[in-house]
């Protein structure tokens, strides 16, 4: 078979099949056409599924001597030079959208550059233009598609339902919404109106109305040449998929499985299996550092230093969720001494002396202080009361549950999952602030590693010394540890360097150690504390009470499981009746 070059018309069904792969992406195409051209109002309609669309702006509009270029392909206003493509502050700048879309539909465009006083337009019919003419639009663009991809019956089988295919576009519409707060956006489907956001002043309000909650909250971080900017919900708000974690990079929505990694590694021990955080991540670095152009559709980018990019938006969204935002904070705390904690960091003691990191139980008794290096757990109560502190406690149920009233409600407190993240706080604290015991081995313990996971932990060899761990290269594919905090046990090191090792090939940094090392404090507090179907004195239960309030994240066990749940009286005056 002789070699033959395409034609002008299969060159472009086969651009529309890239850029045009169903028509949520020809809206996404349109939408950043008219951000482009700083429009501040959209108006999006489509019909059937998305074979009609109609994408109406208020934006600076097109000459009308530069309307036939804009249905060529490879034409565009916003690069000039090869350089350009590595400073990329805009959307649609490959020149192919337009082009791609009039060859595989009826294609309208009607525009009026702002400094010229008549409207013109320009249509095709499948790939073939007409002549510029007169039109009647006031201001802006309007794009309109009708029987899209008529002329390309193998792609038209390939369309989903027409409810799917809009549904589709009510994502791309919303992703939208969120990366361009200050814009307005109005989407009409089959003649009904499906959102009409309004501009807004900020991410979190903008996210408050798209997501459709009211309790979002908000944080914003630099890290390098990464910056970025989070609305964020509580672990109470959670749905059962990862389609509310939206990752915009460079005001792009991009699917990026190292970014969603991170945000729900953040909420590690606060969310049980299956459950998921609404989040908006809005991430942004100077161009030259990222790669928006490996994907046709745009919908995956790559990073010059994705580590970096990982631990910025890893390290702002924990430190935001540390605070707890959803509790409202006492005004003044003092220490108290407890020597029912004193119990609870002595039992984890013993644990970490006696038992190995397997799933042992160890029954809770009562142990004293002895033999161990950590200081006592210091429990801190507010002066006006703090949130767990002031609650009535009106006693025990099944031995499992502290029943407790405050204001218009009754509040049921695990006692198990309660005392497992106090423990388990403690730890993490004395962990961090290193108070802690380090004991040296008079012989290496040996570790062996692939070549690479060695090399890895070496680059981060000073931050692990830091952290009580004193490592050194025995091999190509051994590692030596001659020191290691007395709370970790020796079993618990191979699996803790594998993993470590891992997440800093995968992500960077040392955000593993703190990771891994967590992991084991949740089993320690898990096997070391109070127990379901153990008696506790009011004692026991007020002291219980008041540690929580000492840690922000004290809702929730190390497993993410609630620490409590609650009903109001006026809940329960209507099963009792006495209300409707």
């Amino acid at each position: 078979m002789s070699i033959q070059v395409l034609s002008a018309e299969v060159i472009n069904q086969i651009a529309a099949g890239e850029v045009v792969e169903r028509p949520a992406h020809l809206v996404k195409e349109l939408i950043e056409n008219s951000i482009d051209a700083g429009a501040t109002e959209l108006v999006i309609e489509t019909a059937h599924g998305g074979r009609f669309v109609r994408v109406a702006d208020n934006g600076v509009g097109i000459y009308r001597d530069e309307l036939p270029k804009a249905l060529e392909r490879h034409a565009t206003s916003k690069i000039q030079v090869s350089n350009d493509l590595w400073n990329l502050n805009t959307f649609g700048f490959r020149g192919e959208a337009l082009a791609s879309i009039a060859a595989v539909s009826k294609f309208s465009l009607q525009s009026v550059q702002r400094t010229e006083k008549k409207a013109s337009q320009i249509q095709a019919q499948f790939g073939k233009v007409s002549a510029v003419l007169p039109s009647s639009r006031s201001s802006g663009t309007e794009i309109k598609i009708e029987d899209l991809f008529e002329n390309v019956p193998a792609r038209l089988k390939f369309m989903k339902s027409e409810s799917a295919e809009s549904q589709q576009i009510k994502q791309i519409v919303k992703a939208a919404a969120l990366a361009h707060p200050q814009i307005e956006f109005k989407l009409i489907q089959d003649g009904t109106l499906q959102y009409f956001f309004k501009s807004a002043g900020s991410l979190q309000e903008r996210a408050q109305i798209v997501l459709e909650k009211t309790s979002l909250y908000f944080t914003a971080a630099s890290r390098g040449n990464f910056s970025v900017e989070i609305a964020f919900s509580s672990p109470h708000e959670v749905v059962k998929t990862s389609k509310q974690i939206w990752i915009f990079a460079q005001n792009r929505f991009v699917q990026d499985r190292a970014l969603q990694a991170a945000v729900l590694d953040a909420y590690r021990s606060l969310l049980m299996h299956g459950e998921y955080p609404l989040v908006v991540v809005k991430l942004k670095c100077d161009p030259s550092e990222i790669d928006v152009n490996i994907h046709p559709t745009k919908s995956q980018v790559k990073y010059q230093d994705s580590a970096s990019a990982f631990r910025c938006v890893h390290g702002a969204l924990r430190a935001a969720l540390e605070q707890a935002p959803w509790i409202t904070k006492p005004t003044t705390t003092e220490s108290v001494s407890s020597t029912y904690m004193e119990g609870v960091t002595a039992a984890v003691a013993n644990y970490s002396r006696n038992l190995s990191f397997q799933d042992h139980s160890l029954g809770m008794t009562h142990f004293k202080q002895k033999d161990f290096s950590m200081k006592p757990a210091e429990v801190v109560r507010t002066k006006t009361g703090g949130y767990w502190a002031d609650v009535q406690i009106l006693g025990q149920a099944n031995l499992t549950y502290i029943i407790c009233q405050k204001g218009d409600r009754l509040i049921y407190v695990d006692q198990h999952a309660a005392h497992e993240r106090v423990a388990f706080e403690s730890l993490m604290e004395s962990w961090n602030k290193k108070k802690f015991e380090v004991q040296d081995y008079l012989f290496p313990f040996v570790i062996d590693l692939s070549a690479d996971k060695v090399e890895a932990l070496l680059t981060i060899q000073e931050s692990i010394l830091e952290l009580g761990i004193k490592i050194e290269r025995l091999g190509p594919i051994s590692l030596g540890i001659t020191s290691a905090p007395s709370l970790i046990k020796d079993s618990a090191l191979p699996p803790l360097f594998e993993k470590m090792a891992a997440d800093i090939i995968d992500h960077g940094g040392s955000y593993a150690i703190e990771k891994k090392v967590g992991d084991i404090f949740a089993t320690m507090a898990c096997h070391s504390v109070v127990r379901a179907g153990q008696s506790l004195s009011h004692a026991q239960m007020h002291e219980l009470l008041i540690s929580m309030d000492r840690f922000a994240l004290s809702s929730f066990c190390p497993h993410g499981r609630p620490v409590s749940v609650d009903t109001t009286f006026m809940e329960l005056e209507k099963l009792f009746g006495r209300i409707n």
